[in-house]
């Protein structure tokens, strides 16, 4: 029997991390689980635990360290707390891919540890290279470390890819679904409403990345990512509104050729291929049938109604700090609009003034994107109130 692969899933908890533990109980002869985290999620994490007999377990709130380790002090399970803690777990030896599903800034870190350490990443977290693309390609480069992308557009890009990786990109086409706007106009968006806004039409996410998806910036943060991905320049990474959300994304061939990875809404799917490439399995997820979809409509997105998308750009084509500004202004806006301490508009509103306002240094270390980082989110707070 074929060793299994040792997996530490970083923010179980999340949308990505209970997807990818129903991955893995279809897998058990594959996988073996060493290795759950949450921020906050005790309860959650507890029954996790105790489902699938982890190795550790780690709950980041340090005040509900005492609930979690109580719970499962029966159990031949490792408790920790703390962030630090992400660090270390990531680098045991018995841990052969880290799953990164944590949300936001906070999965740069551990994502970097585990790079050091020389594990192989299935990267669901776009922020760690929004924020630090260059510092985490060039890490991973040097310890020879693979970066499997989980999220669905880059997964797609990933697949059109295999059998073809010494063939140069002309350009890629990242698909969007549009969020729960799409036609909307800006006097439409001035009452948006939380609910609103979290009522997306074809994928079900957490808060923050269903925000992100209706104000289009996670299609921005993902033209970033894919930038460090596959190596590509600004011009080379296109977008386009898809509202079925059935193909997940395009490759474009230097002969003009283009390829398309297509199939229904379901992230267990990229999940699985990151953990299980080069290889496919099979699985009983619903299968696409072409009647169901007679039409498969494409439109250009609205960039003078939802900014962020053009931010975006505009931090890519900036380089050094600019990404890891944007993104950090963002996490502030996001969080005010769940809030409601702010309008829908604001975000993007607020995001612009931050990354004008910002001082980017170019060929940045760690502790410049920590720094930048911080400073961010305290420029972002005072237009916040």
């Amino acid at each position: 029997m074929a060793k299994k692969t040792r997996v530490a899933i970083l923010g179980s908890t999340g949308s990505i991390g209970t997807q990818a533990l129903e991955v893995i109980e279809n897998y058990s002869d594959l996988f073996d689980l060493q290795v759950i985290t949450a921020n906050k999620n005790a309860e959650l994490l507890i029954a996790q635990a105790l489902k699938f007999k982890p190795n550790t377990v780690v709950i980041v709130d340090e005040s509900l360290y005492s609930r979690v380790k109580e719970a499962l002090q029966n159990e031949d399970i490792h408790v920790y707390t703390g962030e630090q803690s992400l660090s270390q777990v990531v680098t045991s030896t018995e841990v052969d891919i880290v799953l990164t599903a944590m949300v936001g800034y906070a999965g740069l870190k551990p994502t970097l540890a585990a790079i050091g350490a020389k594990k192989n990443i299935a990267l669901a977290n776009k922020e760690t290279l929004v924020v630090a693309g260059e510092l985490v390609t060039k890490l991973a480069k040097e310890n020879g470390v693979n970066i499997y992308p989980v999220d669905s557009e880059h997964s797609a890009i990933f697949q059109c890819l295999a059998g073809e990786f010494h063939n140069p990109i002309e350009k890629i086409y990242l698909t969007a679904s549009g969020g729960p706007f799409r036609g909307w106009k800006k006097d439409q968006l001035e009452k948006v409403t939380v609910e609103q806004a979290l009522n997306h039409p074809n994928w079900v996410m957490g808060a923050k990345i269903t925000i992100d998806s209706a104000s289009l910036m996670n299609k921005g943060l993902e033209v970033i990512e894919a930038k460090w991905l596959f190596n590509l320049k600004p011009d080379q990474i296109d977008t386009i509104v898809h509202p079925q959300s059935i193909v997940h994304s395009l490759v474009q061939f230097e002969d003009g050729s283009m390829k398309a990875q297509m199939g229904l809404p379901d992230m267990k799917l990229p999940i699985q291929y990151a953990l299980t490439y080069p290889d496919r399995f099979p699985t009983n997820f619903p299968r696409f049938n072409f009647m169901d979809f007679p039409q498969l409509t494409f439109e250009k997105p609205d960039r003078e109604t939802f900014l962020n998308l053009g931010l975006a750009y505009d931090a890519m084509e900036m380089g050094g700090t600019a990404a890891c500004a944007l993104n950090a202004a963002n996490e502030i806006t996001v969080q005010a609009f769940l809030d409601k301490k702010i309008s829908f508009l604001q975000i993007a509103e607020i995001n612009q003034a931050v990354l004008k306002s910002s001082e980017i240094i170019q060929n940045p270390s760690y502790e410049d994107y920590v720094a930048v980082d911080e400073l961010t989110r305290l420029t972002a707070l005072k237009l916040v109130k």
